[in-house]
């Protein structure tokens, strides 16, 4: 289950005409405009206002029913539309302007599509499903993140650097300038088990695309320049690290401690950004990516399974297994890690943890129904239906308390483990009561039964969500090539509603309750952290 980024940009240019091709302008208001009323009837008998006029026109074409027009005016208004609102559906014409020729044509949808997998003999596995459309996402994911690194940021390094240089394209402008040419984009990503990489490309040069990814992921240059310059913009990127980032870190750290695998940094700290270098990338991607094929998925959505799977056995195929499984189990354990840092906004943030479940786990689909149905957001959200106003925290937080600046529910899930939990903000002499509310409202999930309408709006909520979130292509290839990396296959949206549907109301009690076996995770990001509670303090209060 993804989530989008929507970045928007404000014009400031001058008002421009849009439909510069009409004749007509709006009239200006000289005086105040008079009502009148008439039946269909009287409006049939009701003289033309073109007088002398009798027009002999088709009685089913709907273009100027009023009559107001001459037959010379109507033509040419007819003319002038063909002329600039012509649209072809195989082809070509919008705006009177011909369509590139390596634009595709539409493709034609002759079955339904479905998701298909095949495995390759040294353990790829291929995934895709077609959408018949003329654009393809297709890329690679792999079982690794910075979980896996000996050295801190290693994997956020290579994020940054994916698609740059590669034996047959000097640096990353060239590269560039061939998804220019290709009609294509790219995008990379880390996280502490997973790494992507994609590519959103015209459908003619899906092969030319492989090509690329292949060379972006097994042939790296990793120039020291390339590699300068990427650490200098994680430096500048762990300086200005918005809070939220800082308190997600934090949690982590506080679950399962810093010398254990989920509970190492994600994003490097300043002082370990210089270690990195060119001999410790080359051997992370050795160990983890090039001699272990079984945690490679070649994903594509958009394009046919046979074709795809002949580009992944080219490019793919001849990697051997030579890695045993890189990841050491991590145990929870809960505690607090605290950040005492200026904010921006002068706010201090306040987050409280549960373990629940990993990837695996039957606690996952109850964990998410139960992040919906809490909800919440910002005080700053206008809210609404479907935005989060009637969700838990919303009624019950954010419109209780005025100082109470933001109240979120939050999951996250790895494979062995997860957390639920609540995030906060507010003023630094506010903390305390923040951190009281946010525990009052964990304790009251396994003291009483949520409402049938709250479980009601949860699972429809969710399963929107979701659903509306697959209509998209680089959701869907994500999404297909993530499941398969975890679970080996991909659950059909009957199946997942179906789950959705079935959790009730005793589900979510049980999860809290198991959850509140273990002692909480704390995390806390502010410039003043006087008026914090303790860690024992807050123990007590789940007791």
């Amino acid at each position: 289950m993804t989530v989008t980024r929507v970045l928007t940009r404000a014009a400031t240019l001058r008002p421009r005409r849009w439909f510069s091709f009409s004749p007509y302008e709006y009239p200006l208001a000289k005086e105040a405009p008079i009502i009148t009323k008439t039946t269909a009837a009287e409006a049939d008998k009701s003289p033309s206002t073109n007088a002398g006029e009798e027009k002999q026109r088709d009685p089913t074409d709907p273009f100027d029913d009023s009559r107001s027009l001459s037959d010379l005016e109507v033509d040419s208004i007819r003319k002038m539309q063909n002329k600039y609102l012509t649209t072809e559906l195989l082809g070509s014409t919008v705006i009177g302007v011909q369509a590139p020729p390596e634009i595709p044509p539409l493709m034609e949808a002759s079955v339904v599509p479905q998701t298909q997998i095949t495995i390759l003999d040294n353990g790829v596995r291929v995934v895709s499903q077609e959408t018949y459309g003329q654009v393809c996402s297709l890329g690679v994911l792999a079982n690794f993140g910075s979980r896996h690194e000996q050295q801190l940021g290693t994997a956020h390094l290579l994020e940054l650097m994916a698609f740059q240089s590669t034996p047959q394209c000097k640096d990353s402008v060239e590269v560039q300038q061939l998804l220019q040419d290709w009609g294509g984009t790219s995008f990379a990503n880390s996280s502490r088990e997973q790494s992507l990489w994609c590519l959103d490309i015209l459908r003619p040069n899906v092969e030319k695309g492989m090509d690329l990814l292949k060379q972006t992921t097994l042939d790296p240059l990793l120039q020291e320049s390339e590699i300068e310059d990427s650490k200098l913009a994680m430096q500048y990127q762990a300086m200005e690290m918005i809070p939220e980032v800082q308190l997600g870190e934090a949690l982590q750290v506080a679950a399962y401690g810093t010398d254990q695998q989920l509970g190492k940094l994600h994003f490097a700290p300043l002082d370990a950004i210089g270690n990195l270098t060119k001999d410790s990338l080359h051997q992370f991607l050795k160990t983890n990516l090039w001699n272990n094929p079984q945690g490679i998925v070649i994903a594509g959505a958009g394009i046919g399974h046979d074709e795809l799977v002949d580009m992944a056995k080219l490019h793919y195929g001849p990697l051997e297994q030579k890695t045993p499984n890189q990841t050491i189990p991590s145990t929870y354990r809960g505690g607090m890690h605290t950040l005492q840092t200026p904010t921006i906004d002068e706010l201090t943030r306040v987050g409280i943890g549960l373990e629940v479940g990993g990837w695996h786990s039957d606690d996952l689909v109850p964990g998410c129904v139960l992040q919906t149905l809490l909800g919440g957001g910002s005080s700053f959200s206008a809210g609404g239906p479907g935005k989060g106003m009637y969700s838990r925290l919303y009624r019950q937080v954010l419109n209780r308390y005025h100082w109470a600046e933001a109240a979120e529910a939050f999951t996250t899930f790895q494979g062995e483990s997860g957390l639920i939990g609540i995030i906060g903000s507010c003023k630094s002499e506010k903390v305390r009561d923040l951190t009281q509310v946010i525990t009052e409202h964990l304790l009251k999930l396994a003291v009483d039964l949520v409402s049938d309408e709250e479980l009601d709006r949860a699972r429809n909520m969710l399963k929107n969500n979701v659903l509306s979130q697959l209509e998209s292509r680089l959701v869907l290839f994500e999404d297909m090539g993530r499941q398969v990396l975890t679970y080996g296959h991909r659950e059909e949206n009957a199946e997942m509603t179906a789950k959705i549907d079935a959790v009730n109301k005793e589900d979510l009690r049980r999860l809290i309750l198991r959850a509140l076996e273990k002692p909480p995770t704390i995390s806390v990001v502010g410039d003043d952290l006087n008026n914090l509670p303790s860690h024992d303090e807050v123990k007590a209060w789940f007791r």
